[in-house]
C-alpha cells in the first residue's frame, strides 16, 4: 500500500450477484472493483426463491480476487464492510456448515406462515420476512430445524465467513419481524410464538460503529485479507445504501430501483405504520429508516426490453416521444405478487389499451410509469406517517435511466438526484467501516467520512408534467381498488 492511502473494501451480497469497491480514504476514490454474478435456485416449486449462501461466498472470493488483480493489496486493507439482501433465512449448523439453501426476501411460498403469524402477533407480518421464513422450516422440514444451531441473515453469514463468529447487525435484524424496534432488541414475545426454541438459535447482536469482530485465520485463507482486520457490523443493503446515498438527514428519501424497489428515509424516532406496509427498521447508522419495498420494479421494464429485443436507450427514446400516463393505459405491475400493497398472490393487470398501442415506446414508457406509480403510492404513506420528503437521491440500475428519473420528480413533484456512485450499498459498507475506524461514533463523524465519498449527479426537478402524473396517480389508484380492492 501506498504510504498517503488509507484502505477500506465495502461488500454487497445481492440477490442477482455481489459488487465490492477498495476505497482510498485519502484520495476519497473508489480504487477498484469487483463484481461476480448467480441465480436462483431453479426447478422450484411457484412462489419459492432460493440461493445457497456457498453461491454468496464463492461470489465475495471472486470479488476480492479481482480487487488484488487491479493492483488493490488485500493484505493492507485496514477495514472491510458487507452489505447484503435483508430477510434471508441462513441456518447453521454447531460446525458452522450451512443446513438448507437460503430462502430469500422475495419467497412467497410462506405466505400461509405469515398470516399465521399475523395471527398470533394481533400485527400484520410481510410474507417477505424472516419470521415467515423461520415457521416454514420448522413445519416444513423439521430435521432441518432440529440440526440448526444458529439462524443469521445474508450479510451476517458473509461476516461469519470473515470472523468465524456468529453475529447479527441491529438494522438487519429489524427486518426479521421478531425484533423491538424501539428497543432495539429482539422480542422476547414474538420469538416465544414463534417456537421451536428459536431463542436459543438467535446470535448475539451488534451494532454500528462497534465491530463485528476481526478476519480470523480461517478467514483470511479464505478471502486474502490479513487476519485480525477488523470487520465492521455492516447491514442490510437498504440500510447501507442509506449510507452510501448520503441520506443520514430527515427530509430525504433514497430510492432505490433494483430487482425490487425501495423506498427509506432517516427519522430521529421510530415510525410505526400499524398496517405494516411501512417497515419501522432501525438504522445501520443509529436512529431509524422506515422503508417500503415493492417486488416488481426493474425486472418488469427488463422483461419488456428482453421480449421487444432492444435495448434500454433505444426504448427509452422511444418512450420519451410518448406523452405521460401513456393516454389512460394503466399497468398494475404485479408480476411476483406484490408486498406494498400487500398483494403476494395477485397478478398484473394491464387496462385502457386502445388499438396500436402495444407499441415498443408505450409498452416501455407504460412499465416505468406503473412501478413509478406503485413507488409513489407507498411514499405517500411515508407522508401520511410524518415522515417529510423534500428530495429524492436515487440508487440502483434503474436511476441511470434519465427519462425514469424525469418521471419520478414529476409524480413525487420534488428534486430528483441520482447517486454518481451506483453501488450504494458496497460504497456504504466501506463507509461505515471507515466510520468505526475513526472511533468517533457521532452522526456528525459519519457525515464528514460519508461526505467526500457520495457525490451526486445533476438534480432533476419536477417539470410541467406534475398535474398530468397527479392525474395519473389518481387513475392508478381507482385501479388499484377496481381490480384489487386497494384504497389509497
Amino acid at each position: 500500500m501506498n504510504a498517503a492511502q488509507r484502505l477500506v473494501v465495502g461488500i454487497d451480497v445481492g440477490t442477482q450477484g455481489t459488487k465490492a469497491v477498495a476505497v482510498d480514504l485519502v484520495q476519497a476514490k473508489v480504487l477498484a472493483r469487483g463484481s461476480a454474478k448467480y441465480d436462483l435456485i431453479s426447478g422450484l416449486p411457484t412462489g419459492a426463491a432460493e440461493q445457497h449462501p456457498d453461491s454468496w461466498a464463492e461470489a465475495v472470493q471472486d470479488c476480492l480476487k479481482q480487487i488484488a488483480a487491479r493492483g488493490v493489496d488485500l493484505g493492507q486493507v485496514q477495514a472491510v464492510g458487507v452489505s447484503g439482501q435483508q430477510h434471508g433465512l441462513v441456518l447453521l449448523d454447531a460446525d458452522g456448515a450451512v443446513v438448507r439453501p437460503a430462502k430469500l426476501w422475495c419467497d412467497t411460498s410462506t405466505t400461509q406462515q405469515a398470516e399465521e403469524l399475523s395471527d398470533r402477533f394481533g400485527t400484520p407480518v410481510p410474507v417477505g420476512f424472516t419470521a415467515s421464513k423461520v415457521l416454514w422450516v420448522q413445519q416444513h422440514e423439521p430435521d432441518s430445524w432440529a440440526r440448526t444451531d444458529t439462524m443469521m441473515l445474508p450479510h451476517d453469514y458473509i461476516n461469519f465467513k470473515f470472523t468465524s463468529t456468529r453475529t447479527m447487525e441491529t438494522g438487519d435484524a429489524s427486518g426479521t419481524g421478531f425484533f423491538d424496534v424501539k428497543q432495539r432488541a429482539f422480542d422476547a414475545q414474538r420469538v416465544a410464538k414463534i417456537g421451536g426454541d428459536l431463542e436459543r438459535r438467535l446470535p448475539a447482536l451488534v451494532e454500528a460503529p462497534r465491530w463485528a469482530g476481526q478476519v480470523s485465520a480461517a478467514g483470511a485463507d479464505w478471502s486474502g485479507l490479513a487476519e485480525g482486520t477488523p470487520v465492521a457490523a455492516g447491514g442490510g443493503d437498504n440500510m447501507m445504501s442509506a449510507i452510501g446515498a448520503g441520506a443520514a438527514a430527515p427530509g430525504v428519501v433514497v430510492i432505490s430501483l433494483g430487482t425490487s424497489a425501495t423506498a427509506f428515509a432517516h427519522s430521529d424516532c421510530p415510525v410505526i405504520d400499524t398496517e405494516g406496509l411501512i417497515a419501522p427498521f432501525c438504522g445501520s447508522s443509529g436512529g431509524w429508516l422506515p422503508l417500503l419495498c415493492t417486488m416488481n420494479a426493474t425486472g418488469v421494464v427488463e422483461e419488456v426490453r428482453a421480449t421487444l429485443q432492444r435495448d434500454h436507450a433505444e426504448l427509452t427514446q422511444l418512450a420519451a416521444k410518448v406523452e405521460p400516463g401513456c393516454g389512460g393505459m394503466i399497468w398494475l405491475p404485479f408480476h411476483m405478487g406484490e408486498r406494498v400493497p400487500d398483494l403476494p398472490r395477485a397478478s398484473g393487470t394491464i387496462t385502457g389499451i386502445r388499438q396500436g398501442w402495444l407499441e415498443p415506446g408505450r409498452l416501455y414508457r407504460a412499465a416505468i410509469e406503473a412501478v413509478s406509480a406503485n413507488l409513489c403510492w407507498g411514499i405517500d404513506r411515508f407522508r401520511a406517517l410524518g415522515v417529510p420528503i423534500h428530495e429524492a437521491r436515487l440508487v440502483g440500475g434503474g436511476s441511470t435511466n434519465p427519462l425514469w428519473n424525469q418521471i419520478l420528480a414529476d409524480m413525487l413533484d420534488a428534486t430528483v438526484i441520482p447517486m454518481q456512485e451506483p453501488e450504494s450499498g458496497a460504497l456504504g459498507a466501506a463507509i461505515q467501516a471507515a466510520w468505526s475506524l475513526c472511533g468517533d461514533a457521532s452522526p456528525e463523524a459519519l457525515a464528514q467520512v460519508a461526505g467526500p465519498l457520495t457525490p451526486c449527479g445533476d438534480p432533476v426537478a419536477p417539470s410541467g408534467n406534475v398535474a398530468a402524473y397527479r392525474d395519473f396517480i389518481a387513475q392508478y389508484n381507482a385501479a388499484l381498488a377496481q381490480h384489487y380492492g386497494i384504497s389509497g
